[in-house]
């Protein structure tokens, strides 16, 4: 009976054999596989729904990471804007205001630039706001950085004009004087030696033997003497730029030459005594833009603050000048 199956028949109440067709076996067979099917579709739907496949566990360790590089990558970009900021402020508010320069406006350092077009392609992400602003903040850093970088360029420029400046200006006594005791007379209303009326002294006067050194004051260029200016005897102009000159009176000898350049402290000549003049002496004035200025304001190069201010002291008295 093995392998056979039986079923009752209820008219006469006994076993009779079931007879299994081909077709009925393919029946079996075929519901046999629906149900594995169902339940093998059921299971993986149940098993990718509630747990990650080998690839998705990468994809998600990939993200994970990605995530984490663009949170470092946002905090780099917030430090270096704040370096940025520093770098900026600095620029507007010492370097430029050093070399007296206009500071650069907020809305040329924060412009932007490029348009919508520029970020089509970081469009169609599921991230792509974020992708976008971060592009936007980067881009602005980079135009502020490029204006920056365009601004120290143009400190580089004034600093080296500055440090031109600063040695062509006039800033020493034109003769040796360390004890302070060579000024004579000083700028403004004076005696006039020779016609005993008081007139304006337009510079300062110095006793010193003859053949005593007198040097530039300031680097700069010698140039062609003014007319109408015999009472100083042989003399010498520089002019030094940026509006200044010195004039140098009454010498000995002078030892440069028109259009010559010469350098602070370098030796231009020798006292003398010639000219309108009651005995050897250097007459040195210092001009700006062309009008006599006091020249005791401009010794600070070789005096302490004490001795600047005996030498004020000294300058300033009323007294007879020497021419």
């Amino acid at each position: 009976m093995a392998g056979k199956r039986y079923k009752l028949n209820p008219n006469t109440l006994t076993l009779e054999e079931v007879r299994i067709t081909w077709k009925d076996r393919v029946k079996t067979l075929g519901w046999h596989a629906f149900t594995g099917t169902m339940v093998a579709v059921v299971a993986l739907f149940i098993g990718f729904t509630l747990f990650p496949s080998p690839r998705e566990n990468i994809l998600k360790r990939e993200l994970d990471n990605v995530e984490l590089n663009y949170k470092m990558m946002n905090e780099r970009v917030d430090q270096m804007e704040r370096v940025l900021a520093d770098l900026e402020y600095r620029d507007d508010n010492i370097y430029r205001v050093i070399f007296e320069a206009e500071p650069i406006s907020a809305s040329e350092r924060s412009a932007g630039y490029g348009g919508a077009d520029r970020y089509r392609h970081l469009q169609g992400f599921e991230s792509t706001d974020l992708l976008t602003e971060t592009a936007k903040r980067i881009d602005r850093m980079s135009r502020r950085l490029y204006i920056q970088s365009k601004s120290f360029d143009d400190v580089i420029v004034m600093a080296r004009k500055k440090e031109d400046m600063l040695e062509s200006i006039p800033a020493i006594q034109p003769v040796n004087n360390k004890d302070l005791t060579r000024i004579a007379s000083g700028f403004g209303h004076r005696i006039h030696p020779i016609y005993k009326t008081l007139r304006m002294h337009t510079g300062i006067d110095f006793t010193a033997p003859v053949g005593t050194p007198i040097y530039a004051t300031g680097n700069g260029r010698v140039v062609r003497p003014r007319k109408n200016m015999a009472g100083y005897g042989r003399y010498v102009l520089i002019d030094h730029g940026y509006g200044y000159k010195t004039l140098y009176a009454h010498m000995n000898e002078v030892i440069v030459r028109r259009g010559q350049r010469v350098k602070r402290g370098e030796i231009i000549g020798y006292v003398g005594n010639t000219g309108v003049s009651t005995g050897p002496h250097l007459h040195y004035e210092v001009w700006k833009n062309d009008n006599p200025v006091n020249p005791v304001h401009f010794f600070y190069n070789d005096l302490s603050p004490e001795e600047y201010e005996k030498v004020i002291k000294i300058a300033s008295r009323i007294n007879q000048s020497l021419s």
